[in-house]
C-alpha cells in the first residue's frame, strides 16, 4: 500500500510540471506578440508635391506672392561657376517689374486660380465686411501679410473688410485707402488673366460684387 502512495505523488509532480511549462510558454508567447505590437512601423518617404517641380511655358501667367500676376516671357539659361542654372524672366506689369525666378526655387510661384476660384472669390466680396476691434496697426500688419500671401481667398478677404462702400476719402485713412487699393488692383490682375475679358468689365464685376457700383450711379 505504501509503494502505491509514493507513484500517486510522482504523477502529480509530473502534472504541475506539465503545468508549469505549459504556463511558461503562454507567457513567452504573450512577450512575442507584445514585442511584435511595439516593433515601429516603416516610415515610408513623402514625395515631394508635384507643384514644387512644376513645368511652365512661355506666356504662362504666374502668381509670385510679394508681386502678384506675371507673364512667363523668357526661359533662359545660366552658367554660374560650373553650374547651369535654368530660370524664369517673369514680368509684373503692374508694377513694371521683372523676376528672374530659378527653375529649381519655384516653391513661392502658383499658377493663376482657375474660374471655380474666381467665382469663389466673388461671393467672398459679397459678405459683410469683419469688423475688427483691434488696434490699426496690428489690423494693417494682418492686412499686409495677407496681401502677400499668394493665397487668393485672402486678399478677396483684405478687399472686402477695407471697402467702405464709399468714395468719400475722409471715411479711410490714408493707409487703409493705399491697403485696399494695392489688395484691390493685385485681385483685378488675377481675374483679368483668368477671365480674359476687358479690364473695365472687371473692375464692373468686382466693383457689382463689392456693391460700389451703386457710389458710380451717384456720382454720374
Amino acid at each position: 500500500m505504501p509503494k502505491k502512495k509514493k507513484k500517486s505523488k510522482k504523477i502529480k509532480i509530473l502534472k504541475l510540471k506539465k503545468s508549469k511549462s505549459k504556463a511558461s510558454n503562454k507567457i513567452t508567447e504573450k512577450k512575442t506578440s507584445i514585442a511584435s505590437s511595439d516593433e515601429k512601423p516603416e516610415i515610408k518617404k513623402i514625395k515631394k508635391q508635384p507643384t514644387e517641380k512644376r513645368i511652365y511655358n512661355l506666356k504662362d501667367f504666374v502668381v509670385y506672392p510679394k508681386h502678384g500676376v506675371g507673364k512667363i516671357t523668357a526661359i533662359e539659361k545660366a552658367k554660374i561657376g560650373e553650374i547651369d542654372i535654368h530660370f524664369y524672366k517673369i514680368l509684373v506689369e503692374k508694377e513694371k517689374l521683372t523676376l528672374t525666378v530659378p527653375i529649381n526655387q519655384q516653391s513661392k510661384l502658383r499658377p493663376i486660380s482657375t474660374i471655380n476660384q474666381i467665382n469663389k472669390c466673388v461671393s467672398i466680396l459679397k459678405t459683410k465686411p469683419k469688423i475688427k476691434r483691434t488696434m490699426w496697426s496690428r489690423r494693417a500688419q494682418e492686412y499686409d501679410q495677407k496681401i502677400n500671401s499668394g493665397k487668393i481667398y485672402e486678399l478677396a478677404e483684405v478687399v472686402k473688410d477695407l471697402n467702405k462702400n464709399s468714395d468719400i476719402i475722409a471715411d479711410q485713412s490714408y493707409s487703409e485707402r493705399q491697403l485696399f487699393e494695392k489688395a484691390y488692383e493685385r485681385l483685378k490682375s488675377e481675374f483679368e488673366a483668368v477671365l480674359k475679358i476687358n479690364p473695365d468689365d472687371v473692375q464692373k464685376k468686382m466693383d457689382k460684387a463689392l456693391g460700389r457700383t451703386k457710389i458710380a450711379e451717384e456720382g454720374q
